[in-house]
């Protein structure tokens, strides 16, 4: 997949990923029962890593932190009162937790927001990153930096679905391979979403070479 093709299939209008596609979308049902609190918004840096091995930047959050500690997550948080938008907001924690220079993200559009049942409704940002950035994670934050392939991405069967019981109700998340991480959650929701998008109309995939 070149990057021309890349950028019209992050950044242009493409049908809704179908209700399956992720576990909790904030307009739908499950989302209405699934926090029972006000939701707090949220944003995070879904960004495709350009290269050879073109990859979809993930970290593993340090074990210690009060919440989602441990887990596999895109770089991004809550949105401060002086975020002008979820963009900014994106941006703004990439380079506290990675150290991403704002300047090297492409910014191309968003996904549908996603509620999480810590309570929170994320804004995904959609991003293009050149190959190459030294990124360095901040140690009381981050434990890991990584990316899952572009290709492990458009495969239709690498994602798997599962079930839990939470709030009451059976529920089904999805999670996703990776030989050293637990890919779960929002997290895999968000790229089962993504991977539908990048899938729309065909998609192939050979390397996404820098712009």
């Amino acid at each position: 997949m070149d990057v021309a093709l890349l950028r019209a299939r992050l950044g242009g209008t493409v049908p809704p990923a179908p209700a399956e596609a992720i576990a909790a979308p904030a307009a739908s049902d499950d989302a209405m029962d699934l926090v029972r609190r006000p939701l707090v918004p949220a944003a995070v840096l879904v960004a495709v890593v350009q290269g050879p091995a073109p990859g979809v930047l993930l970290t593993k959050r340090t074990s210690h932190l009060a919440k989602h500690a441990g887990q596999v997550a895109f770089p991004g948080g809550r949105i401060e009162p002086d975020d002008p938008s979820p963009e900014a907001a994106a941006l703004r924690e990439a380079q506290e937790e990675v150290g991403l220079d704002p300047a090297c993200a492409e910014v191309l559009g968003r996904l549908p927001d996603y509620v999480t049942g810590t309570g929170f409704r994320v804004s995904p940002v959609l991003a293009l990153l050149p190959p190459g950035l030294d990124l360095r994670p901040a140690p009381d934050e981050v434990e890991a930096v990584f990316q899952l392939p572009l290709a492990v991405l458009l495969d239709p069967e690498a994602p798997q679905r599962r079930r839990a019981e939470f709030l009451g109700r059976v529920r089904e998340f999805w999670v996703w391979p990776h030989p050293e991480h637990y890919v779960w959650g929002a997290t895999a929701a968000i790229l089962v979403n993504l991977a539908h998008r990048l899938r729309e109309g065909g998609a192939g995939t050979a390397g996404v070479a820098a712009a």
